[in-house]
């Protein structure tokens, strides 16, 4: 017997955190696994029962989390865990919903899940194996999937050189492993979509730091293999938009993808660079890399034409001292795109903070030798950094900053959450219903 809390607050997008839903298939995911049982029956009872009007949204909330609830990150052990799920099914009465309905709320589950464990195995995995052309071919993988609907091109240096694109290619300078820039692009199925959005993943398959070399206790040297969490998350709500192929929306999913080394070629603090945009950065913290990255992968998302970008990025430790290991931070002008992913995040379940957008902080970035640096004072680094990547949005482009630094990863587990996938992937498929309402 489960109980699933009040029934007045019986919401799959509740306010804050996981739904009633979300929170049961994982109790379901956690005792099957704790018994060992391969088959499990689910019976919703009157009082548990969703809204007719929720049901399809419940069920999949269901679907999702159990597949989800029971996952151990054992691929790179060579002994079979023995803790393992073995759910292989799980029969739901009482949902209100049967036949086509309650297969399309099961395919969305499913979905959701798929996109999630793609971005836990990518977020997981060391830096020796997740490299940037381990996240091309990731991407590879998701455009062969959907090649109805998805297109892939993969710029190597010497492209991105005739690009301009400086802030990318300086922080990738000093690293063995070639850089990818990696666009992804979702077409709806007809080609034809009234809307165009981007999301930018910040793509650092390993940070060292560079010159300013992460040191101390504090640094996390060796979770540093996360700092491609944003775009983990960018690809795996891209594997969730294969499956459910929204129409109307048009999405460009672009990676900068690099690490951030140590070598007698790279960049050194003090450094002037050029953004393909045209804007100078003297770079006074090679340590604040990412933000470099993500300001040449924004301006190639608005030269794709979208009109609203969302970048995503493992962005600072400042973000970690606000709001701790479970929220993100979100950084945006616009009460628009505020308002949009904080619904996106309730249909999700993933906790999401707007932070304070303080412009006067933007004195911390001037430079007296270039157009501005890439880190300001010590106080309101989450702030700043926001606002230095404002500098690279155009007049009339809707943009929005996810800095996930705190949870795409569960200190306590010491395993990753795929936290981003669905939020992404709730934003993009409330644009596509937006512009539908439109026509």
């Amino acid at each position: 017997m489960v109980g699933l809390g009040k029934s007045a607050k019986l919401a799959v997008a509740p306010e804050w955190g996981a739904s009633p839903f979300q929170a049961l298939g994982a109790g379901v995911a956690t005792l099957a696994k704790a018994n060992k049982t391969a088959a499990v029956g689910l019976v919703l009872l009157p009082g548990a029962a969703p809204a007719a009007d929720v049901a399809e949204t419940a069920l999949a909330q269901i679907t999702s989390s159990t597949l989800l609830g029971g996952y151990e990150a054992t691929r790179f052990k060579t002994k079979k865990s023995p803790t393992a799920s073995r759910l292989a099914s799980l029969t739901v009465v009482g949902s209100g919903l049967e036949g086509a309905q309650a297969d399309t709320a099961i395919k969305r589950g499913e979905a959701v899940a798929r996109g999630n464990l793609l971005t836990r195995y990518l977020v997981e995995s060391p830096p020796n194996v997740c490299t940037p052309s381990h996240l091309a071919a990731t991407a590879a993988h998701i455009a062969a999937v959907a090649p109805e609907v998805f297109s892939l091109k993969v710029y190597e240096q010497s492209e991105c050189e005739a690009m301009n694109m400086g802030l990318f290619l300086g922080v990738s300078e000093a690293s063995a492993e070639p850089p990818k820039f990696i666009h992804l692009k979702y077409s709806p199925k007809g080609g034809s979509a009234s809307r165009k959005i981007a999301i930018v993943g910040k793509g650092l398959t390993f940070d060292s730091g560079g010159y300013n070399l992460k040191a101390g206790g504090g640094s996390s040297r060796a979770l540093m293999k996360f700092d491609m969490g944003g775009a983990g998350a960018t690809l795996g709500a891209a594997r969730i938009l294969a499956d459910l192929q929204p129409a109307d929306v048009e999405v460009h999913f672009i990676i900068a993808a690099c690490e951030n080394m140590v070598a007698g070629a790279g960049l050194r603090p003090g450094d002037i660079l050029t953004s393909a945009s045209g804007k100078t950065v003297e770079v006074n913290n090679t340590d604040a890399e990412g933000r470099l990255t993500l300001a040449d992968a924004m301006w190639f998302a608005q030269k794709c034409g979208a009109t609203a970008v969302v970048d995503v990025a493992t962005l600072t430790g400042a973000c970690i001292v606000a709001l701790g290991t479970q929220i993100a931070g979100l950084f945006t002008p616009s009460d628009d795109m505020a308002a949009a992913l904080t619904a996106a995040s309730k249909a999700a379940g993933e906790k999401l903070w707007r932070m304070p957008f303080e412009t006067d902080y933007s004195d911390d970035l001037k430079s007296p030798v270039a157009d501005m640096k890439n880190t300001g004072s010590r106080y309101g680094g989450a702030i700043t950094a926001a606002l230095f990547l404002k500098q690279f949005v155009n007049e009339g482009v809707e943009w929005a900053h996810v800095d996930v630094a705190g949870p795409v990863w569960n200190d306590k587990l010491g395993l990753p959450t795929g936290y981003g996938a669905a939020l992404l992937s709730e934003w993009a498929l409330a644009q596509a219903q937006q512009a539908a309402k439109a026509k």
